[in-house]
């Protein structure tokens, strides 16, 4: 019942039972008349009409990794080299665990809080308060597969709301101790 036609016929099948004047719908002791179930066909007939994505429509859709634009993506090689130059550091931000990043992190980072969690956004945005809007801030996580992160869009995109112009996230498509500290880059743990 995955498809478009079942969904449609489902949800309309739900709807006529529910409303159907032949079917006693007892409320407070009393049989409902059937002109009370009018509003109902009127919704169901409207959900029923309406194509199964845009059912989905009245959901929040999370804003997972996938949705990071790859230009905006940071390869690790890439930070790596930035950590090692003599050029100016970026600000980087873990916004998976705290867990985490008590255990390693990536050298120089800070803690702002995971991103799928209001309270991780509004540590995000008092510790990203103080930077200069172009600086560059590389957002990364680490917590579980790239395509499973529940932190990294949600920090990407409050940033980009509050005007910071140069964010980058690194992308590490399994987790942190398989795609950073197993290749022995560099690391601090408290």
């Amino acid at each position: 019942m995955r498809d478009g036609n079942s969904a449609s016929l489902l949800r309309a099948a739900v709807c006529i039972a529910a409303a159907h004047p032949a079917i006693p719908v007892r409320s407070l002791g009393k049989v409902l008349m059937p002109s009370r179930f009018v509003p109902v066909l009127i919704f169901c007939a409207v959900l029923a009409a309406l194509p199964p994505h845009a059912v989905g429509q009245f959901a929040p859709t999370p804003i997972g990794a996938t949705t990071i634009p790859a230009a905006q993506l940071m390869q690790a090689p890439e930070l790596v080299r930035l950590l090692n130059s003599s050029d100016p550091q970026p600000l980087i931000l873990q916004v998976g665990s705290r867990i985490f990043f008590a255990e390693a992190h990536i050298r120089g980072a800070q803690f702002a809080g995971p991103g799928s969690q209001p309270a991780g956004i509004e540590l995000l945005e008092k510790t990203a308060a103080s930077s200069p809007k172009g600086r560059l801030i590389v957002l990364y996580c680490g917590c579980c597969p790239w395509n499973r992160c529940p932190n990294v869009g949600p920090a990407f995109k409050r940033l980009h709301e509050l005007g910071f112009t140069n964010v980058k996230v690194l992308y590490l498509a399994n987790n942190f101790g398989d795609d950073w500290m197993a290749k022995g880059y560099p690391t601090d743990r408290k």
